[in-house]
Order: structure tokens, then C-alpha cells, then sequence
């Protein structure tokens, strides 16, 4: 008898405390209940046969309506009801995240003489991730080696590693610090944070998008990510440059960086 229902995320979380209310046809209210940690709703009043509307609410999420009948049981199943973020965007459930620098990537691509570009990633990097209840007060840090700048080409990397660009032996780290977080549309956010990078810190947005949440091998549970930002190298004093003819510089002046992340729930990757 009463009501039995599921409040889930779109990625199958249980969204707690959800609240969920049961009206007749005349908008009075017949039940009401609260989720408990599982996401599970529960009553035992017996209802009368006949139509309901199911309303389920949540705090940070977009509320859900939806028409039951019910039978000679006196019984509402619900089954399970899916809650999206509140403006579409969604993130994963809250608490800390860590990054697992051995399945993410953080890359950079430069023009190189005006008609191709030049790839290359940081191999040593670590971060953290921190999800709220009130998701726009979450944040992220990352702190990245600046000697471990990889393009594929030893000669290459030895003038990145140089006072001309990185000056890694004054300069030995990179870091970003978040300190907003705004939604930008379905599944995507804006993160609003700075950038210290051979000596100097600037402002850096950078475009994140939210690929899901699951488990993994390991019996942990992880989160993708996929961001980008755009930088410009005379904004971190690296003004080296080679005009090779007629303004064409032998390396670009602006930088886009790709970020392609795994985090795994807690505050420990597994070995």
C-alpha cells in the first residue's frame, strides 16, 4: 500500500532527501515523503482508486510531475524518477574527486611556421576536484611539472624547458586555482580560475564539459571530463619568437590547451 518510488540523477545517483508529494485531481495534497539515502520513497497510507499527480522535488534540481493510477491495491508505483540538474547542467555527486593522471591527458597545440600545428602534453600533473551541494561554490586545483612538457622531439623540448619559454629550473611548477564555477548550457560549465605559469598568474577561463560518471575495475567510481582554454604565451612573459619571413613567426603565439580528465571518487587514486 502507499507510495513506492526512486529519485535517481540522470547518471543513477540517489538524489537524497528528495521530497515527493502525491495530489488527487483537485490539487489536494494525499501524501507526502522524503527520500532516504538510497533515493528510496516509501509510504504505507492506502489511497483511494483513481489518477494522482506525483510531484518530486529536490534542492539544485528542476522539478518533476507525472500523472499515476491507482488500483484496487491502493498503491502509487512511481518506479524511478530521473531528476536533472536545475538549468539542465549537471555534475557528479558531491564530494572529493582526485584526480588519475595515469588515464587523463593535459595537452597544448601551437601553430609551428604558419601552416601546421605542434602537439604537445604535460606527463607529470596532479589535481583535486571538489563538488558541493551548491555546485557552483565547487572547485578544482591542479598543479602541473613544467619539465615534463613532452612534444615528441627531444631538441624541441630542451628550448620549451629554456628560459626562452618555460625556465622550469626558476619555474618548476604550473597551477590553476578555481575560484567560480558558472553553468554555460546542458552538461557544460564555465570555470573561472587562475593561471600562475613561469612566474606570472592570470585570470584563465576554462570550457568544461561533463561526460558521465561510473564504476571501474578497481571498485572505485569515476568521473570524465573534457575541457579547454585558449592562452596567449606574451601573457605569461614568454615572448621568445623567430620571424622567419614576411611576419611569419616559426611558433604561434597563442596555445590551446586540452584537458581530457578521469577523477575517481575520494581522495586517494588507486595504485
Amino acid at each position: 500500500m502507499g507510495l513506492r518510488a526512486h529519485v535517481r540523477t540522470r547518471d543513477g545517483w540517489a538524489v537524497q532527501h528528495a521530497v515527493v508529494t502525491v495530489t488527487d485531481m483537485t490539487g489536494t495534497q494525499v501524501a507526502r515523503a522524503t527520500a532516504d539515502e538510497d533515493g528510496a520513497v516509501r509510504t504505507d497510507e492506502r489511497l483511494p482508486a483513481g489518477a494522482y499527480t506525483v510531484i518530486v522535488t529536490a534542492v539544485g534540481y528542476a522539478p518533476a510531475a507525472s500523472t499515476a493510477l491507482v488500483t484496487a491495491s491502493g498503491r502509487v508505483e512511481a518506479g524511478t524518477v530521473v531528476l536533472a540538474r536545475q538549468g539542465g547542467v549537471e555534475l557528479p555527486p558531491p564530494g572529493t574527486w582526485s584526480l588519475d593522471p595515469a588515464h587523463s591527458s593535459v595537452g597544448a597545440v601551437a601553430q609551428h611556421l604558419g601552416i601546421s600545428s605542434v602537439h604537445g602534453r604535460f606527463t607529470d600533473f596532479s589535481g583535486r576536484i571538489d563538488i558541493r551541494e551548491d555546485v557552483q561554490k565547487s572547485g578544482v586545483e591542479a598543479t602541473i611539472a613544467a619539465a615534463s612538457i613532452d612534444t615528441g622531439n627531444g631538441m624541441r623540448d630542451k628550448h620549451l624547458r629554456s628560459p626562452d619559454f618555460l625556465d622550469v629550473e626558476r619555474y618548476p611548477e604550473i597551477t590553476y586555482r578555481s575560484r567560480a564555477l558558472t553553468p554555460s548550457g546542458p552538461d557544460r560549465w564555465t570555470v573561472h580560475g587562475v593561471l600562475t605559469m613561469h612566474g606570472v598568474a592570470r585570470d584563465v577561463d576554462l570550457g568544461l564539459s561533463y561526460l558521465g560518471t561510473g564504476p571501474d575495475p578497481w571498485g572505485g567510481v569515476r568521473a570524465a571530463f573534457h575541457a579547454t582554454a585558449e592562452l596567449r604565451r606574451d601573457d605569461f612573459a614568454m615572448n621568445y619568437n623567430q620571424v622567419i619571413q614576411a611576419g611569419i613567426s616559426a611558433i604561434g603565439t597563442t596555445l590551446r590547451v586540452e584537458l581530457d580528465i578521469q577523477a575517481v571518487q575520494g581522495d586517494q587514486v588507486p595504485a
